[in-house]
């Protein structure tokens, strides 16, 4: 079989990082690709009706779906989740995070197809065990919410399980930007909400620091454009690697001050940012530091470059939101 006849299944495909993974996909001439996700929302559609997919099939009639229409499927990309941080209803987290990963895991276990989800760097909770991908300490995390608690209950019940995909990666996300995230709402990357007070008030504001140890501003977070995120998705594809979890950052943490001048760069503007109180209810939730660590996807054969902030956000900025454009 040519590789680009493959027939791919993409949960999510509806959402940002899902999306972009799809036209990544068809950009790579692969066009065998069944999308799936909750349609129902409108402002979800220009992430994908442009998009080249063989069939469109709502979240919740995918597994009768795929018993009637009995489909060969040659890999999975599950990235559909309920990925709202603010829900603490855990148990819509349980439902679409846990249960629902279980049964993709399940059916590619029983039908010997590849499978790479989306896991989180929420599992980290603080960082009080740092920011390694090493299995060995993931019974021990303490995520900081609900759906960073969901996204490591599936990654314990996924290393437990003796019956598995013939190979599977877990993608641990950490902080993604980029474009088709236009729907998220408060949920959208730092750059998209600066991006728009610029443009609303020639300002952006930014939580001042409640840490003696970090200056306003300097809070750390490891940022990776959405295209990298699609180029790894890619390459596990296309390259047999142990099976596990993996973190998929830059392995290089920057500072939201760093962020927010890149954004202004890429609007021509000099930059103007006001530090604001961080609200009482998130203070002590709040992440200061992130960083992911990459030795593992590296030591496996990875060797692409990851874009540098200041690329990847000039990129997004320019071609995307000044546009209003979508990938």
């Amino acid at each position: 079989m040519m590789e680009e006849n493959k027939t791919i299944l993409l949960t999510g495909a509806a959402g940002f990082i899902g999306s972009y993974l799809l036209g990544y996909l068809n950009r790579k001439g692969y066009e065998q690709i069944i999308i799936v996700d909750d349609f129902s929302r409108a402002d979800k559609e220009l992430n994908f009706n442009t998009k080249k997919f063989i069939a469109k099939v709502e979240r919740d009639e995918l597994f009768a779906w795929l018993a009637k229409e009995n489909t060969a499927i040659d890999f999975v990309f599950h990235l559909g989740a309920r990925t709202d941080t603010t829900e603490f209803d855990y148990s819509i987290h349980e439902r679409l995070n846990v249960a629902y990963s279980k049964k993709i895991w399940n059916y590619c276990a029983e039908n010997s197809i590849p499978l790479v989800y989306a896991s989180s760097a929420a599992t980290y909770g603080s960082g009080e065990l740092g920011y390694s991908d090493s299995h060995e300490i993931v019974e021990q995390l303490k995520p900081l919410n609900p759906y960073g608690i969901s996204k490591n209950e599936f990654d314990k019940w996924a290393l437990a399980q003796n019956i598995c995909p013939p190979s599977w990666s877990g993608l641990k996300f950490f902080n993604v930007y980029g474009p088709n995230e236009y729907h998220k709402g408060r949920m959208a990357s730092v750059i998209f909400h600066s991006f728009n007070q610029v443009k609303a008030a020639g300002r952006v504001k930014l939580f001042k620091s409640h840490r003696p140890d970090f200056a306003d501003g300097q809070q750390l977070r490891d940022f990776i454009y959405v295209e990298d995120v699609a180029k790894v998705c890619f390459w596990l594809m296309n390259n047999k690697v142990t099976s596990g979890l993996y973190n998929l950052g830059t392995g290089k943490a920057r500072s939201f001050e760093d962020l927010v001048k890149s954004t202004f760069a890429g609007m021509d503007k000099e930059p103007v940012i006001e530090y604001i109180d961080m609200p009482e209810d998130i203070r002590h939730k709040y992440q200061y530091f992130t960083e992911a660590d990459m030795t593992k996807l590296i030591s496996a054969g990875y060797y692409h470059p990851f874009f540098l902030l200041e690329e990847g956000v000039n990129d997004y900025v320019r071609n995307f939101l000044q546009q209003k454009a979508y990938y």
